[in-house]
């Protein structure tokens, strides 16, 4: 029995992990350009991302970097300059891809630099050890919890992407629509200028007596 309590408990643990969305990434910075990093996300969802710089502090250069981060249609939800690490943090109000630009922003820009971007979305943004400590909660009780979490986000996805497939079902019958009209008016259009034609060519030949 305590066998397979631990095992359940591990792979809550796993599935718990892989469906939380965490996502660290690094990106080399060059001297001059932008890195962006862009996720797609539903409304209503929290972000939460840690960014700092990496470089050899031993050198006279000390770099600094600025971000800015736009909802999908190009509102600014996050805008900072001249900092080595940071955070941003703020829930989303439109769905689709939200865009993560870092560059360079200090005249001692060196070479070799890179940034460690921990991106977190969703239940992954949640604050666990919060929620442990408040509910009292900890070991299976708590794994179980963020399990039930993680199968409440699926759920919440499923909805997302059905309503995204419905809506660009709608749209597609609609171009086809549109297409089978354009098709039908073309095919129109051909057969008047078809018919304009022949009566100007027979007009044409019985002027010139050849009919």
């Amino acid at each position: 029995m305590a066998a397979a309590t631990s095992l359940t408990l591990v792979l809550a643990a796993l599935l718990a992990t892989m469906l939380l969305g965490a996502e660290a990434v690094w990106l080399d910075m060059p001297l001059t350009g932008t890195k962006c990093v862009s996720e797609e996300i539903q409304p209503n969802v929290v972000v939460l991302a840690d960014y700092a710089l990496m470089y050899d502090a031993r050198g006279t250069v000390h770099p600094t970097v600025a971000v800015k981060v736009t909802s999908p249609y190009g509102n600014t939800v996050h805008q900072n300059e001249n900092a080595t690490m940071s955070r941003f943090a703020f829930t989303t109000s439109e769905a689709g891809n939200y865009l993560a630009c870092f560059w360079l922003d200090s005249a001692e820009k060196g070479e070799g630099v890179s940034l460690n971007l921990d991106w977190k979305i969703g239940i992954a943004a949640k604050d666990w050890d919060s929620v442990a400590k408040k509910e009292k909660i900890e070991g299976v009780e708590l794994e179980l919890r963020k399990l039930e979490a993680a199968v409440e986000s699926i759920h919440h996805n499923l909805l997302y992407l059905k309503s995204r497939e419905a809506e660009m079902r709608v749209v597609s019958e609609k171009t086809n629509a549109r297409v089978a009209w354009f098709s039908i008016l073309s095919l129109g259009v051909c057969i008047v200028v078809s018919f304009l034609q022949l009566w100007h060519l027979q007009g044409f030949f019985q002027k010139k007596k050849l009919i």
